[in-house]
């Protein structure tokens, strides 16, 4: 199984020259299966690259969802697969009041986008995330709401005996007197046990997350103490905000490292392939 960073930033793309190291794109994560089964988490502006990356012999492409907010979301109607022959399956949260077509076409259709999805040349198949455990290609994915703000979750992908663990908003600290709790009082906690690798949202530095408790987002600490109490192998920070330059990134980096005790931890950058075969 490879997992590839196509887009690591959160909130806004922020490119330019204080960002090219880490990258401006925001989220967009592909991972092939040793079959070649391909799934994209999330669909971030770094979706126009992963698509074109995608060879268009390819069949079947399955997109993972975990929110809507836009910076999710506004690289769909670049995804090259979209644009050909073959399938594209969308999964994501439904609300609790509207299933995710009629979610995704607020923004798939004008005046936000030119383009609607019924006008898409694939045959697109839209499915609600699941509640129960799912077979996608060879991989085997769990879905399970996590603390942010409006209809999320994160992901667990297991292949090939490996596993990753998919949360790039994400709050568990929400609430908590003191943080990491116990499991059972922890978001996102069953679907990060014992992964082989942890993305996951580290968007503040803890001055930062002080003064936004409730907005969606986790500390470094925070993402280190949760890695941790996972008892992942390797945490790769992810979703980092748009105001952060690659300076700050790497003292950040530099002080998760200092933190962390149990756990491998490096900050995700776009291009950045992890082989978990």
């Amino acid at each position: 199984m490879i997992v590839q960073l196509w887009g690591t930033r959160g909130s806004l793309a922020s490119s330019g020259p204080d960002t090219v190291r880490y990258g401006g794109n925001t989220a967009s994560v592909e991972i092939v299966g040793a079959d070649g089964s391909i799934l994209a988490l999330d669909a971030g502006t770094g979706m126009r690259r992963l698509g074109a990356a995608i060879d268009p012999s390819v069949e079947r492409v399955d997109i993972l969802l975990t929110h809507l907010h836009m910076d999710h979301i506004q690289g769909l109607g670049f995804f090259a697969p979209f644009f050909r022959s073959g399938e594209v399956h969308v999964w994501g949260p439904a609300s609790a009041t509207l299933d995710l077509r009629t979610r995704l076409t607020r923004y798939l259709s004008p005046p936000l986008f030119p383009v609607r999805i019924r006008d898409l040349d694939a045959r697109v198949v839209l499915h609600d995330a699941p509640d129960e455990p799912v077979k996608i290609g060879s991989f085997d994915v769990v879905a399970q709401h996590v603390v942010h703000p409006g209809p999320t979750v994160g992901y667990r992908i297991t292949a090939d005996g490996a596993s990753v663990a998919y949360l790039p908003d994400h709050e568990p600290a929400l609430g908590a007197r003191r943080f990491p709790e116990e499991p059972r009082w922890t978001s996102g906690f069953d679907l990060a046990s014992g992964v082989d690798l942890l993305i996951h949202d580290g968007q503040y530095t803890d001055a930062e997350r002080s003064s936004r408790v409730g907005w969606g987002h986790s500390s470094f600490t925070e993402a280190v103490a949760f890695g941790e109490l996972v008892k992942a192998r390797r945490l790769v920070l992810f979703h980092h905000d748009p105001s952060h330059s690659d300076a700050m990134l790497d003292d950040m980096t530099a002080r998760a490292c200092a933190r962390a005790a149990t756990i491998e931890v490096v900050a995700g950058r776009e291009g950045d392939r992890f082989n978990l075969s």
